[in-house]
């Protein structure tokens, strides 16, 4: 059964077995790496924003053993980096969970709660944890954007609104309105790859970002 998180919102339990295979890769690293997080990480982020960041799923060594999103890891330097810069963010990134940095306005999750192998999960693994996904979204009071981090994301966002992900393509930099009135907007992920690759550049991240927060004063 879920656990709810600050606000209500249903969430995977500590020892969720849904994905039996996310379950063993877990199992395994909690015995290699006791003292980290080692479990489904839970969103980072008030309750009351009105923006929610959506990534893929924990990095190994960064969420997976930090127990938050996209800290500890190469994906979030960029991506706190530029949230502070548009001020959705205040505080200091220290790569660490108590770092003490502050969202604002803004609320981060992953499609995929647990760590999958490879840093890729599957897709069945993806429709399995759509229900969080979908509690996120609904449970969000003010919520009146998304970002979505690739084009996994930008499906799983689609599933958990009950819009076919064909219907809605991906773009880099794309803004769509949704039929309940949500602002989706498209971004590559902020992954190491993709950065090195230059594919996404810290300009290109930062264009969709101010976009973003120009939107949402307006709105």
């Amino acid at each position: 059964m879920p656990y709810a998180e600050a606000g209500g919102i249903a969430a995977p339990p500590h020892d969720c077995t849904l994905c039996p295979r996310l379950t063993a890769f877990r199992q395994a690293n909690r015995t290699a790496n006791p003292d980290w997080f080692n479990a489904p990480v839970p969103s980072f982020g008030p309750m009351e924003a009105r923006l929610l960041v959506v990534g893929m799923a924990p990095g190994v060594r960064g969420a997976n053993r930090t127990g938050r999103p996209f800290t500890g890891d190469h994906a979030g330097l960029l991506l706190y980096h530029t949230l502070l810069q548009v001020d959705l963010a205040e505080g200091c990134y220290r790569a660490e969970a108590d770092d003490g940095l502050v969202l604002k306005d803004t609320r981060i999750v992953n499609a995929v709660r647990c760590v999958p192998p490879a840093n890729l999960p599957e897709p069945a693994e993806v429709a399995t944890c759509n229900r969080f996904l979908a509690g996120e979204l609904h449970g969000m009071p003010n919520l009146r954007a998304v970002l979505a981090l690739g084009v996994l994301a930008h499906a799983a966002v689609l599933r958990a609104c009950g819009i076919p992900p064909t219907r809605i393509r991906f773009s880099h930099g794309a803004l769509h309105a949704l039929p309940d009135g949500l602002l989706l907007a498209d971004s590559y992920h902020v992954s190491r790859y993709n950065t090195s690759t230059r594919r996404l550049t810290e300009a290109m991240f930062q264009t969709v970002m101010v976009e973003l927060a120009g939107r949402l004063k307006a709105i």
